[in-house]
């Protein structure tokens, strides 16, 4: 049995919902996914790619991807899925995935938290249900950790306080709910208020059907989709062990996941912020620890009493030669920790990324497209590179000096169109 998917992008024909566990059957949730379909899939750029090229300003780059206005779209391993396509679709759902595929995402991404009778379960963090699903229009609200408390006239008193956790249900009661747009009305009265916020840069369009999936299913549609795998342990939000469950276990459970499915090492990318992660999968798995991804933002690069600078290694909390030494292959900072600017307007490799380079280290990195409009500098993932940012045609520029400048071998992003057409014209494959 097979179904088309249509999500306003071309056509592509793959097993059913019924055959990811996509339902509220409880049977329907264990049926194995089918094979893999032979029907190719059909890849698509949308609008978005061509409305940011027209946007830059005239350089020899606009000219050189407006050449390539008529490539045909094809997969690339240098274009990485983030949650799918969250730009406009709700993230870590099934549309969201399929569509990143549509757009070329040779990498298919999925964080990963747990519930409380031990599944792996797809979710930016354990903590974010009451944000990204419709758990607080359910009776789940309920169990969890903070639930939206309702005042005797009926008005919402908490909604700064308000935690869902997916530690609070089961795996079949996490399977009832619905994917949404990630967003939260911190002052809302009511429950509908609370939930509905989406930005308005973004869409609800298609936010209908907002399917979530265990890890077992997002690795069955990956794999059917043939896309490679980027799984990330996000940190526990409860203090482990939990009801038994250690840190270990929950570690050693991610690279068990894909090992009963049968996927290779090398088709497995796991990612962590916590540099202890990446010394378990080393020691304890090291096949797939070859591959593991060490997440870097500020946060965790920080040394004590020191305000982090990209350009100033004595504000590093790990040097890039200890990172290194400790046997992890691949680093994933975040965009702006790679790019700085030569004080003209002129964006140029950091000295982190200089540095990361010195020591061997293959770098990605994260997420483009994960902004709004740029027409004042960007947000944080743009952070210090203000003078060399003034409209949305910019982005093609940073992926330019990210992928050329830096070296980075694949780029995270909301709307994986976006570097999916970039990496088709310069032929990164």
């Amino acid at each position: 049995m097979f179904k088309t998917i249509n999500l306003a992008l071309p056509l592509v024909i793959i097993s059913s919902l019924s055959m990811l566990g996509c339902t509220e059957d409880s049977q329907a949730r264990t049926t194995p996914l089918a094979t893999q379909s032979s029907s190719p899939l059909a890849y698509s750029y949308g609008v978005r790619p061509f409305y940011l090229i027209n946007d830059m300003d005239e350089s020899p780059l606009k000219e050189e991807l407006l050449a390539c206005s008529a490539q045909t779209p094809s997969k690339t391993n240098f274009s990485i899925a983030h949650r799918g396509a969250p730009l406009q679709l709700p993230e870590h759902t099934y549309d969201s995935y399929v569509a990143s595929a549509q757009m070329g995402a040779g990498i298919l991404e999925c964080d990963v938290a747990f519930t409380n009778d031990g599944e792996l379960v797809c979710r930016h963090a354990q903590d974010d249900l009451h944000t990204t699903t419709n758990i607080l229009a359910t009776p789940l609200a309920k169990q969890c950790t903070v639930p939206p408390i309702i005042d005797a006239n009926g008005v919402l008193t908490n909604a700064d306080s308000i935690e869902c956790r997916t530690s609070d249900i089961s795996a079949n009661e996490f399977k009832t709910l619905t994917g949404k747009m990630d967003a939260a009305n911190k002052k809302a009265t009511s429950i509908d208020e609370y939930m509905n916020a989406t930005a308005p840069w973004r869409t609800d369009l298609y936010s209908q059907n907002g399917k979530v999936l265990t890890l077992k299913e997002h690795i069955a549609l990956a794999r059917q989709l043939g896309m490679k795998h980027t799984p990330e342990l996000k940190a526990p939000a409860v203090t482990m062990p939990f009801n038994g469950y250690r840190l270990d276990d929950y570690r050693q459970q991610l690279i068990e996941t894909y090992k009963a499915a049968g996927v290779p090492a090398n088709d497995v990318f796991a990612q962590s912020f916590n540099i202890e992660d990446l010394d378990y999968w080393i020691k304890n798995e090291p096949a797939y620890g070859a591959n593991a991804v060490y997440l870097i933002d500020d946060s965790n690069e920080t040394a004590e009493n020191k305000t982090f600078d990209k350009d100033d290694a004595t504000t590093w909390k790990h040097s890039l030669a200890d990172i290194k030494a400790r046997g992890i292959n691949i680093i994933a900072p975040a965009l702006w920790l790679l790019v700085t600017t030569d004080g003209n307007g002129k964006m140029i490799p950091s000295a982190y990324a200089k540095q990361a380079k010195d020591n061997d280290l293959k770098i990605i990195t994260w997420s483009i497209e994960r902004s709004g409009p740029l027409a004042n500098g960007g947000d944080w993932y743009y952070s210090g590179l203000g003078e060399a940012i003034n409209n949305d045609g910019d982005m093609m520029n940073y992926i330019d000096v990210l992928a050329q400048d830096v070296g980075v071998q694949g780029i995270f992003s909301d709307w994986p169109a976006t570097v999916s057409y970039y990496a088709n014209c310069k032929g990164l494959k």
